[in-house]
């Protein structure tokens, strides 16, 4: 009975949606942190079950809200997707993200680094990638048996689970789609869309003006055909005026 007045008496846990940590430190780490995950998630858009999020708390333990973490960019493949104020594992079939991406801004510390990879780690990520914009460096980290291992050669990497690939040979970082389209800013994408709208109104333009010289033309023949259609009447006319006149034969006239 106390036991039961006890468990009715306790309060609900809470569990933030916001640990009051800014989402980015600058303009090029959130312009990372938008290209990765509006992209993943483009990709893997019409899979009803890859919920791919970014800057959301992840609470792996039920119970316990002080065990967190805010990925800049996590894939949770097996979960559907939709609105969520942050990922509780125990509501969501106790699946982990598999894929987890941070993007290094000059305010993260190393130590704050390494609790990071210790947190992934320790809950079940599969794959885990920090880039460094400023210095143009990818590291990775792979789950292999049951730990997740420093993957030694990160330029043409294939990540196993998203089927991308990394491509360090120029002077940033190029994340390319398993079609082998490199990933591209939203301002990239508005502009491909205009240069395509575009060339289909420009391809309008010239069907509209090819359909305009096939109707003149059209129009010509007609006109063509009703010039010798009058003409072939006259010559009826003319022909039968003759054959009343008793000439049959107007060519043989002297």
């Amino acid at each position: 009975m106390v036991s039961q007045l006890t468990s009715a008496l306790k309060p609900d846990v809470i569990y933030p949606d916001s640990d009051g940590q800014p989402m980015s430190d600058n303009t090029k780490q959130f312009r990372w942190i938008l290209t990765v995950q509006q992209n993943i998630d483009w990709w893997f858009a019409n899979d009803p079950n890859i919920f791919v999020a970014g800057d959301l708390l992840w609470y792996p333990v039920e119970g316990d809200p002080k065990i967190r973490q805010a990925p800049d960019v996590m894939v949770i493949i097996g979960r559907p997707k939709g609105e969520r104020g942050s990922y509780k594992q125990w509501e969501e079939n106790h699946i982990p993200p598999q894929v987890v991406f941070e993007i290094l801004s000059p305010g993260n510390t190393q130590t704050e680094m390494n609790k990071k990879l210790v947190f992934y780690d320790r809950y079940g990520v599969d794959e885990y990638y920090l880039y460094d914009p400023d210095k143009n460096d990818l590291s990775g980290w792979l789950r292999v048996a049951e730990r997740l291992d420093v993957i030694e050669q990160m330029h043409d990497w294939v990540s196993p689970r998203l089927g991308i690939r990394f491509d360090l040979s120029g002077e940033e970082l190029q994340i390319l789609r398993p079609d082998g389209e490199p990933f591209a800013t939203y301002i990239e994408i508005q502009q491909r869309l205009e240069r395509e709208r575009d060339r289909a109104s420009q391809a309008e333009q010239r069907a509209s003006q090819a359909e305009q010289r096939v109707t003149q033309a059209e129009e010509r023949a007609s006109q063509a055909e009703s010039a010798l259609e009058l003409e072939r009447q006259k010559a009826e006319r003319l022909a039968q005026r003759l054959r009343e006149a008793g000439i049959d034969d107007p060519n043989g006239l002297e």
